[in-house]
């Protein structure tokens, strides 16, 4: 198949993990998309493609969860999307280049960049009727616009439920909203679960809760923000916000949801320039976390 866009947008790298199989074998594509145009606070998610591709090569790759190893698994780095600063053009480039990869029957993994990108990559899944999209997430991302913007890593997702019409939508580890998003999320039958819900009710309660909203999902397509987590554990994101789960529970919540198929996923906005590199390499143990967990469900299928 002649992956034309993915000549024409997309530029190499070093490879993620150190660990590359021809494009024709691997299972899972990594496509780094550096681009944070619309970012309000920090800035800088646009050398995390580079920073986590680092961290990647220099940590351990065995996953006593699943008993796998991600050198056994076929991974393929095409590289950096070429982006610009134009957003509309941006993310139209990064829906054409996951078409082809959704269509040559990979598993393609974004690394961003700005949580925005996730609207151009959705754009591009087949069957949105059948599909949930679950953000772990400290925001809900719902408001209508923001500093005059419609699109932005504010608003991405509520473009997302008026766009792409999926079947589910689900935000895990919430705790930084606005009023605005409550009342859309109510509105729109948006579901998501607190970090303050999992620290008072306790994990499982939130896996079970979790398990029954995606019942009736066919796929899903899962959005790490790594401001999920507690700013203690990755310091170095976006939008930093107090109160946030911690990696094992992370880790947990992704086992749980990589249970149901997996067409795609992404993790956004780090930002490596705000501390010494201990969040890069959270970013890059969860990418292989998540790996492993996708790898372990597609066997046992």
């Amino acid at each position: 198949m002649e992956l034309s866009y993915l000549k024409l947008y997309v530029s190499p790298s070093m490879p993620f993990s150190g660990y590359q199989k021809p494009f024709n074998e691997a299972t899972y594509t990594i496509l780094g998309v550096p681009f944070d145009y619309t970012s309000t606070y920090r800035t800088g998610a646009r050398f995390a493609p580079t920073a986590i591709r680092e961290a990647s090569q220099n940590i351990e790759t065995y996953s006593f969860r699943t008993g796998l190893d991600i050198e056994k698994v076929k991974i393929h780095d095409l590289g950096n999307l070429d982006v610009l600063a134009d957003i509309n053009e941006t993310l139209k480039r990064l829906r054409l280049v996951a078409e082809e990869l959704l269509e040559a029957k990979k598993i393609p993994i974004f690394i961003g960049g700005e949580h925005t990108i996730t609207l151009g990559i959705t754009q591009a899944l087949k069957n949105p009727e059948k599909l949930a999209i679950i953000s772990l997430d400290a925001h809900l991302d719902l408001r209508d616009e923001y500093l005059g913007l419609k699109i932005s890593h504010t608003t991405f997702m509520r473009r997302i439920n008026e766009q792409i019409k999926p079947k589910e939508i689900v935000e895990v580890g919430t705790r930084a909203v606005c009023q605005e998003e409550i009342e859309y999320a109510e509105k729109a039958g948006i579901s998501y679960i607190t970090s303050l819900e999992i620290h008072r009710e306790g994990l499982e309660k939130a896996k079970e809760k979790l398990r029954n909203l995606l019942e009736d999902a066919e796929s899903i397509y899962l959005s790490i923000d790594l401001d999920v987590l507690d700013p203690a554990y990755a310091p170095a994101v976006q939008n930093p916000e107090p109160e946030g789960i911690n990696p094992y529970v992370l880790h947990e919540l992704i086992a749980e949801v990589c249970k149901k198929p997996i067409v795609a996923f992404d993790l956004v906005e780090v930002t490596p320039n705000y501390d010494n590199g201990v969040t890069a390499i959270q970013a890059a143990k969860t990418i292989f976390e998540t790996i492993c967990q996708i790898e372990n469900s597609r066997k046992n299928a």
